[in-house]
């Protein structure tokens, strides 16, 4: 046998002695235990199941009209406002579990023990999903299985009202801010719409054009427009220039003969045309007539157009006076005189030519007053506008931002109509508050099995320690052990038989006190119930 187990072996042997005292401390402790045990109060519990609903049917549909609430956060912050002591000291007073307390400093225990006593279990979070809400679990547990269903159902109303009534809360806040903030831009933007109207007064002529630009690109424009009219009006006059010297190079008249044909004109002699001289003139006559009465009904008698066409009128008048004169002065040619359509065409051409370069010699000096009374303003103009769009840069940005709140507004209002509805948030009661009649705690079968072991460890304990203040030596080898000395021998204790009797009698009685404490803890455990209710009611 190898030392450790003597040594066991001896250490048993040594608080055997005491075994007597060992079943007296384990009856004593069970007792004491199975006392306490059958006097602690039934525990009931109370439970309720709450689903929180935010995937409704009208809450894809005000998506990006209506304000996106965050419903888990309001949820998460009502529950933990439900377990913060402002709350359990309401729930207390209204459920009458304050009634238990006397002093402040019960009240405050009690309060410490509602709240470790209550359970929230559920959510999004816990469920891991996507979206808020969930489903909510509430228990709670006392010793009074009314105040437990009282107390569960206190918080489901909390937990609803809490959770819709801050909502409400919360909208009815923001479209008061909101509306504050509308009424002060709407102020902001009837100031700033009234200084650039009084700007706008004040600088009549010098506010920059729509789509002209600003000051110096106007300048630019005007003067890039002047070139091109110069360049325009150097063109024109060219061709003036030429059409002169053909006009001088042609001849007006040409002969005709008695039968009407033309005659070929002939080196040094001009052809001979058909008709009846002047009758193409008095044509144009018309034809210049009536084109002057339609310039008129647009233009005045001072437009170029019209006063150049009156020329020609004139022109064409004296040119018939002419052509008249000269047929009378050719009776004794046969045939008479005719007018030159070469000739016509030139001096037409050369009318168009006169009249498009007084209209480009009015247009250059328009443009050029126009460049100069720009180049006046250089000092004045740039800073006008400068002021001007700082002026439109506030109003811009102030109308944007009310804008956005009058938005914003509509938005909430839309969100709160959609939250009286349902539409956003929906609650339902899976399962009202209800409890067992049973209880749900103590757990008695295993606080009793435990009172028994730890009894019997107990009573073994003090044994142990009995032994230990008084020990013996049970053998020669463990007093060798202690004092280091050889045994020489030991003599060994003879029993009489009338001893022998006596300590099997009281091997007897001590097995019957271990097992009468055994059948003890089973009466008590198959009998716990009425046990219980008998303490009870003997400490009530």
């Amino acid at each position: 046998m190898s030392p450790m187990i003597d040594r066991i072996l001896d250490e048993v042997r040594g608080a055997w002695r005491f075994r007597w005292m060992a079943l007296a401390a384990a009856w004593a402790l069970c007792l004491i235990g199975w006392i306490v045990v059958l006097s602690l109060p039934d525990m009931y519990q109370a439970s309720a199941r709450v689903f929180v609903d935010t995937r409704t049917v009208l809450r894809p549909l005000l998506e990006g009209l209506a304000i996106n609430s965050d419903v888990d956060s309001q949820l998460n912050m009502v529950r933990q406002a439900m377990l913060g002591r402002p709350q359990l000291e309401r729930v207390a007073r209204e459920t009458g579990l304050a009634q238990r307390a006397i002093t402040p400093q019960e009240l405050s225990v009690l309060i410490d023990k509602l709240r470790a006593r209550i359970q929230i279990m559920g959510g999004a979070q816990e469920e891991n999903r996507q979206s808020s809400g969930g489903l909510f679990v509430i228990s709670y547990q006392d010793s009074d299985r009314d105040m437990s269903l009282k107390v569960v159902d206190k918080l489901l109303n909390t937990l609803v009202e809490g959770t819709l009534g801050g909502k409400r809360e919360g909208s009815e806040n923001a479209r008061k801010f909101l509306r504050e903030q509308i009424a002060d831009y709407e102020r902001r933007l009837s100031e700033a719409e009234q200084r650039l109207a009084e700007f706008k007064k004040r600088n009549v002529g010098l506010m920059p054009g729509g789509q002209g630009g600003d000051y110096f690109t106007r300048l630019q424009n005007e003067m890039d427009l002047v070139k091109q009219a110069e360049a325009t009006l150097q063109v024109t006059i060219s061709r003036r220039d030429e059409l002169r010297r053909q006009l001088q190079q042609a001849v007006p008249f040409v002969a005709t003969t008695p039968g009407g044909a033309v005659r070929p004109a002939t080196p040094g002699q001009p052809g001979v045309a058909v008709g009846v001289g002047g009758g193409d003139t008095a044509s144009r006559i018309q034809e210049t007539q009536s084109r002057i009465d339609d310039l008129l009904l647009r233009f005045t008698e001072r437009h170029p157009d019209v006063i150049a066409a009156r020329e020609t009128l004139e022109q064409l008048k004296q040119r018939q006076k002419e052509e008249i004169e000269a047929l009378r002065r050719g009776d004794r040619v046969a045939g008479g005189m005719a007018t030159n359509p070469v000739y016509q065409s030139i001096q037409l051409s050369l009318n168009q030519a006169e009249v498009e370069i007084a209209a480009l010699r009015g247009q250059i000096n328009d443009r050029q007053r126009t460049v100069k009374e720009l180049r006046a303003l250089v000092d004045t103009v740039p800073e006008v506008e400068a002021e001007f769009a700082h002026l439109n840069r506030d109003y811009d940005v102030t109308r944007a931002q009310y804008s956005a709140l009058v938005d914003r507004l509509e938005r909430a209002r839309l969100s709160e109509e959609a939250e009286e509805t349902g539409g956003i948030l929906r609650f339902e009661v899976i399962d009202p508050p209800a409890s067992s009649y049973t209880p749900v705690a103590p757990n008695r079968p295993q606080m009793l099995a435990m009172v028994l072991l730890l009894g019997l460890g107990g009573g073994g304990g003090i044994a142990y320690l009995l032994h230990w203040l008084r020990p013996v030596f049970n053998n020669a080898r463990s007093l060798a052990e202690v004092t280091g000395l050889t045994v020489l021998g030991a003599v060994s204790m003879t029993w009489l038989d009338k001893r022998k009797s006596e300590q099997r009698v009281r091997q007897l009685a001590f097995a019957g006190g271990a097992a009468m404490l055994v059948l003890v803890f089973a009466g008590v455990f198959v009998f716990r119930g009425a046990g219980s209710q008998l303490l009870r009611g003997l400490i009530g």
